[in-house]
C-alpha cells in the first residue's frame, strides 16, 4: 500500500522496511496479486441487463445523453522498457509504456479494465482485441433489448457506450462527428457526447490523484507493473463506493490519451447517432440552454 499510494522507488522501501529491493518487488507482486483476487467479483463485476439500465438511467439523469451504457477511454501507463521487447510498448510520445483501457459509470467506477497492451496499439485495436470489445461484437454483454429515447414512441434505439474520435463507430459504440464544417445539429450531438465521454477522465484523474505511483515511470517487472495497475483500479471502486467521490479529485492526472487515429464505422452505426442528433434537437431532447454551450 505504501507503494501504491506513495510511488516510493524500490531502494526507498528498501530503506523504510530494511527488506531487500528483490523482496519488497515480491511482495508487491503478491500483495497486488492478492489484492485483485479479492476484490474484483466483488467490486467490478460485469453488470446484468438491470444493472446496466440503471446505469443508462443515471447517465441520463446526470448527463442527459439516454440509453448509455458506460465510457470508454485507454490510458497509456509509463514504464521502464521491458526485457526484449523491441519496440512494441514504445508509443507515439516517444516513451515505454502499456495501455489501460477502461470502461466506467457515471459515478467514475470502473466496471470493465485491460491492462498491459503494447503502448504502440491504437485505442481502437486494443478495443478490438479486449474480451469486452470481444463480447459487444457478439452481442454477449448482456444489454437492455433496444428502447425508444425519452418521450418518444420510435424508433427504439440500442444502448451504447460512448468514446472519442479513436474508436470506431458502430451500432453500440457512439463516437463524435469530425470536426470540420459540422452543422449545429451535430456540434450539439458533440456536445452531449462529450459531456458523458468525460466520466472517464474523471475516473483516470481520480485514480492517478489516489494512487501515486501512476504519476511517475513503474519501474517493476511489466508483470508486477500491470498486477499493480489493476490492484489500484479495484482499490479505485472499493474506495469510490465507501467514501463517495470529491470533484477536487478529478482535476490532474497524469496518465496520456491515445492519439486519435482515423477508423471507419459502419452503417448501422451512423444510422443510430444520426437518430441520436434528430433528438437532441428535438423539442424531447434539446435543452434551452444547449446552442450557447456548442
Amino acid at each position: 500500500f505504501r507503494y501504491l499510494g506513495t510511488g516510493q522507488s524500490l531502494a526507498s522501501l528498501h530503506y523504510a522496511f530494511l527488506v531487500g529491493k528483490s523482496t519488497a518487488s515480491i511482495i508487491i507482486r503478491e500483495t497486488c496479486v492478492a489484492i485483485w483476487d479479492a476484490l474484483h467479483a466483488a467490486v467490478m463485476a460485469q453488470p446484468h441487463k438491470e444493472q446496466w439500465k440503471e446505469i443508462a438511467d443515471v447517465f441520463q439523469q446526470t448527463c442527459q445523453f439516454p440509453n448509455c451504457a458506460g465510457a470508454i477511454d485507454g490510458k497509456h501507463i509509463r514504464i521502464k522498457k521491458p526485457v526484449r521487447s523491441g519496440s512494441q510498448y514504445y508509443n507515439y510520445k516517444k516513451y515505454f509504456s502499456f495501455v489501460l483501457f477502461a470502461m466506467c459509470d457515471v459515478n467514475y467506477s470502473f466496471r470493465y479494465i485491460d491492462v498491459g497492451s503494447y503502448g504502440s496499439r491504437s485505442d481502437s485495436a486494443v478495443f478490438a482485441h479486449s474480451e469486452f470489445g470481444k463480447m459487444l461484437h457478439n452481442k454477449a454483454l448482456d444489454l437492455p433489448e433496444h428502447t425508444a429515447l425519452p418521450g418518444t414512441t420510435s424508433p427504439a434505439m440500442p444502448f451504447v457506450f460512448v468514446g472519442n474520435e479513436a474508436f470506431a463507430l458502430g451500432e453500440n459504440l457512439m463516437r463524435p462527428y469530425s470536426s470540420r464544417g459540422l452543422s449545429v445539429a451535430r456540434r450539439v450531438f458533440n456536445y452531449w457526447l462529450t459531456r458523458a465521454r468525460r466520466v472517464v477522465e474523471c475516473a483516470f484523474g481520480i485514480l492517478a490523484n489516489k494512487w501515486r505511483f501512476l504519476h511517475t515511470p513503474i519501474h517493476l517487472k511489466l508483470e508486477t507493473a500491470i498486477s499493480a495497475v489493476k490492484a489500484a483500479c479495484v482499490l479505485h471502486n472499493f474506495v469510490r463506493a465507501r467514501d463517495g467521490y470529491n470533484f477536487e479529485d478529478s482535476l490532474t492526472h497524469s496518465l496520456h490519451s491515445h492519439r486519435p487515429s482515423v477508423v471507419r464505422g459502419h452503417r448501422q452505426g451512423a444510422a443510430v447517432r444520426e437518430h441520436f442528433t434528430a433528438y437532441f434537437m428535438s423539442p424531447h431532447g434539446a435543452l434551452p440552454w444547449q446552442l450557447e454551450a456548442i
